[in-house]
């Protein structure tokens, strides 16, 4: 099973130019697909439902979409009638197998004066894969704020955790004479998380490294699939600014279950993308 994350920048690419075919050319191969910041109606990229056009590029798969962000400003047609031509950003799963349920997780964030602060979620898919029921999370957390980057991640863990708890997006539905769906301990967490690995939040996600035996896998902790694999390359990044290459960072990563550890097989980063100022993250399930 072949998953990717891919925060696709609202199509834009490092050189400027919107192009939604190489960004569906990089995901060729994938299984399960997880993207960040899709939007509607951006005037950045004029307009474009990314929506409609991943979908229409990616005809084999089953897909949700999950917007953070939803605003109107009051858009009205040539006759003064409401257009409901609404703002959304986002983020998508995309999946060879049915996604059977799904919840949005609206993080939680701060009011900010100085800079743009999003809403940002956790995009939830419930998919039935061959080898058994799985969760898969879009994630996007905030990329400005250490502080709230740690008060999402213990939000997100907090929900991940009680899946079983909380029915998942519904429980009891043999009320109305349907199966009652699956509720998987296993959970892929995917996408831009916005911090690198030495910095305080990713230890609220992984857990402290011991200072003798290092970091273990433990059931409550979601573990950083790049150690299951052989570490992270030297000098690996998954963001780039070509005008300032020394601000280059990975933050962009596929966490896992504790009991998936086993199964992960490897893990790589497409440094050929060119479809956006992130590079996809790959993960490979045995």
């Amino acid at each position: 099973m072949k998953l990717v994350t891919y925060n696709i920048q609202y199509g834009i690419g490092r050189d400027g130019k919107f192009d939604l075919e190489r960004i569906a050319a990089s995901l060729e191969g994938a299984d399960i697909i997880a993207l960040q910041e899709v939007t509607r109606n951006l005037p950045r990229n004029g307009g474009v439902d990314l929506v409609a056009g991943l979908t229409s590029l990616l005809p084999d798969y089953f897909y949700i979409f999950g917007p953070a962000m939803d605003v109107d400003f009051g858009t009205r047609d040539a006759n003064g009638k409401p257009a409901n031509q609404r703002l959304q950003f986002g983020n998508m799963v995309l999946s060879r197998w049915p996604i059977v349920a799904s919840r949005n997780l609206l993080l939680p964030r701060t009011r900010r004066f100085n800079r743009l602060n999003l809403q940002r979620s956790a995009l939830e898919a419930l998919i039935t894969a061959p080898s058994g029921p799985i969760r898969v999370y879009s994630v996007h957390l905030d990329h400005l704020n250490l502080e709230e980057r740690a008060t999402q991640i213990r939000y997100l863990k907090e929900r991940v955790y009680a899946y079983a708890m909380e029915g998942g997006a519904a429980s009891g539905v043999s009320e109305f004479g349907f199966p009652e769906l699956p509720s998987p301990e296993e959970f892929v967490l995917l996408g831009d998380f916005n911090m690198d690995r030495t910095s305080p939040e990713y230890i609220v996600m992984a857990g402290e490294a011991d200072y003798a035996e290092g970091r273990q896998i433990v059931a409550h902790h979601p573990v950083d699939a790049f150690s299951l694999a052989g570490g992270v390359p030297d000098g690996a990044v998954s963001w780039m600014d070509d005008d300032k290459p020394e601000k280059n960072r990975l933050i962009d990563f596929a966490f896992v279950h504790a009991a998936l550890a086993t199964r992960v097989k490897r893990t790589w980063i497409d440094d050929e993308a060119k479809g956006s100022d992130h590079l996809p993250v790959w993960l490979e399930l045995d």
